[in-house]
């Protein structure tokens, strides 16, 4: 991708680029296709940009590339550079989830929508305090009510969940199966 000259329109390439660099939650392919005042294919048009853009990233040895997660697209860093990452925010070790609130999640994503009485008897302890730190970080959110007894809430993971875990969707989660070990 070639810099613009001074006093040159900004290509499509780069005004996507700019609009990724200053967001922080994936951006819905229509979303950018309206933001270039594209009608006609919008999303088609987005997705070949991107395509450019990550090909010129590959090319130049980028530490990042345009990644499509929770039904929009983000720049993210390649995994390579996971560790460094990590190093310099130590701070987010703190923020980390707890074994019990991973596998609450787990259940969650896996069984959704769940009734807290489900996830607890699942766990074989209460899930309440649990459940409210979910919803503080916006990991999960109240999908309805069941139709039983009671009319309990219902839980789902949210496209924070996703955008989180790097999933385009729920489908994207490995299957059990690959996930017990030998």
């Amino acid at each position: 991708m070639d810099a613009p000259k001074k006093g040159t329109t900004p290509t499509d390439a780069q005004r996507v680029e700019a609009i990724l660099l200053t967001v922080d939650r994936p951006v819905a392919p229509d979303t950018l296709a309206t933001a270039l005042g594209v009608a006609e294919d919008g999303a088609a048009r987005v997705a070949s940009i991107v395509a450019t853009l990550n090909a010129d990233y590959e090319e130049t040895g980028r530490a990042f590339r345009i990644e499509q997660v929770a039904g929009g697209y983000r720049l993210m860093t390649l995994s390579e550079h996971a560790e460094v990452i990590s190093a310099f925010h130590k701070a987010r070790a703190s923020s980390r989830l707890s074994r019990a609130g991973l596998e609450s999640l787990a259940i969650i994503a896996y069984r959704q929508p769940v009734t807290r009485a489900q996830l607890e008897a699942i766990r074989g302890v209460a899930c309440g305090d649990v459940l409210r730190t979910l919803m503080d970080r916006r990991l999960i959110t109240i999908k309805g009510r069941a139709e039983e007894l009671g009319r309990p809430l219902l839980y789902a993971t949210t496209k924070e969940f996703l955008d989180a875990f790097g999933l385009s969707s729920i489908k994207d989660l490995p299957s059990v199966g690959d996930l017990s070990g030998p």
